[in-house]
């Protein structure tokens, strides 16, 4: 199904993309390599509300927009990720599809979910929500409009449910700015000879240039396809922000902001010690997000969840609480069944021999099955302190009980 375009720049978009599919990451045969929790609703749900999202009525499955799916990359982990779920996934851009239809092919993705793809633009999908989940990863940028972009989001997620979003940011991204408006002022083009003028430029500037060693020594790697390439240097149309813009385009939406999806780079204990961290950690957290970006220009862009209202947090500090709660194990782990792991951001875990024996206990047991109902010859607050380990390493995902306190 094709729609008529919504935004101004959608045709230039669109053909830049049919001549460079983007993201260029290679086709493969089996599920996606790793496995990125931000597009596990369930793992996504519990980092931003520290409990599993609410239970849907028997039989109802999970609806899922991928809005702006590229070639598939983020398509395919949504439904490997998902099992079960109904997942539409858009773009505007036939050649993109092409790729992403053939990913999902050869992934295996269509065992996993009910996936449709369609040739559509996000801000043309009416009819289509309420979805429990929206991913949108570096499209709204692309729009000459993105306020309507998220508003359109907006209309299609329902109450309570998450928005993942990522968009650029003005700092990282100086050198890249400066390299697209040469380029751009040199006439060379966003086709192929675009393509072979950009990379001859960073081949003949001098060694000690700031924009060709911000290129070698950063985004040489992530750029040597020539789609990721052209992404980044000969995209026709762009916008960036900073925090106070991108928290002001937010409100415009009237949409919540439920965290970074990447928080540990906005952690002040990432760049500060001592007691300028005293210092910072004192702030309220939107300043000390202004700190951090304030302190790192490296950083290039925002990856943040956003929700239609304000979501409930769970505390599980009470032990009855704890005990009384049923759960699964995260999906987005490396090793498992087994102590020594890759966690959900692929970094080295190892779990205590408890948390194993917990967890080998929580797969076996029914579904809903209460942490007290496991079986353990434990004592309740040693249940109780397993699965506080657990979930700090974000290994257990829980879903409260009945009479649950928030």
């Amino acid at each position: 199904m094709t729609q008529a375009p919504a935004d101004a720049a959608t045709p230039v978009v669109s053909d830049f993309y049919d001549r460079f599919p983007y993201p260029g990451d290679p086709l493969q045969d089996g599920p996606p390599p790793g496995y990125n929790w931000r597009w596990c609703v369930d793992a996504a749900y519990a980092a931003c509300t520290g409990a599993l999202p609410p239970q849907r009525p028997d039989g109802q499955p999970l609806r899922i927009l991928d809005a702006g799916c590229g070639t598939g990359v983020s398509t395919d982990y949504l439904a490997h990720l998902n099992p079960g779920a109904e997942i539409l996934a858009v773009d505007i851009s036939p050649g993109t599809l092409e790729v992403a239809r053939e990913r999902l092919r050869r992934s295996g993705a269509h065992d996993q979910a009910q996936v449709r793809i369609e040739n559509r633009s996000l801000l043309d999908l009416e009819g289509e929500g309420p979805f429990d989940y929206i991913n949108s990863v570096g499209v709204l940028h692309h729009l000459r409009e993105p306020e309507a972009g998220l508003r359109a989001l907006a209309k299609l997620l329902k109450p309570g449910a998450l928005l993942h979003l990522f968009l650029y940011a003005d700092g990282g991204r100086w050198e890249i700015h400066r390299t697209q408006r040469a380029l751009t002022a040199m006439g060379v083009g966003t086709g192929a000879e675009g393509l072979k003028l950009g990379r001859e430029l960073f081949a003949r500037l001098p060694e000690h240039n700031r924009l060709r060693r911000h290129h070698e020594q950063r985004w040489a790697i992530d750029c040597a396809a020539d789609a990721n390439f052209a992404d980044m240097y000969l995209h026709p149309q762009e916008t960036s922000y900073n925090l106070e813009r991108l928290m002001a385009f937010v409100a415009a939406a009237d949409l919540e902001f439920a965290g970074f999806s990447n928080p540990e780079v906005w952690d002040p204990a990432r760049l500060l010690q001592g007691e300028l961290l005293d210092r910072a950690r004192a702030l309220p957290d939107r300043e000390q997000w202004g700190l951090v970006e304030d302190l790192d220009p490296d950083i290039s862009h925002f990856e943040f969840f956003l929700s239609q209202g304000p979501l409930r947090a769970q505390n599980w500090d009470d032990d009855g609480d704890l005990l009384g709660a049923s759960g699964c194990r995260n999906r987005c782990l490396w090793g498992w069944p087994g102590r020594a792991l890759l966690d959900s951001d692929m970094a080295p875990l190892d779990l205590s021999a408890e948390g194993l024996t917990l967890l080998e206990a929580l797969e076996q047991a029914p579904e809903g099955t209460p942490l007290a109902g496991l079986g353990l010859d434990w004592p309740g607050p040693q249940i109780a302190a397993v699965a506080r380990e657990l979930l700090r390493q974000r290994v257990l995902l829980l879903q409260p009980g009945s009479g649950g306190r928030a």
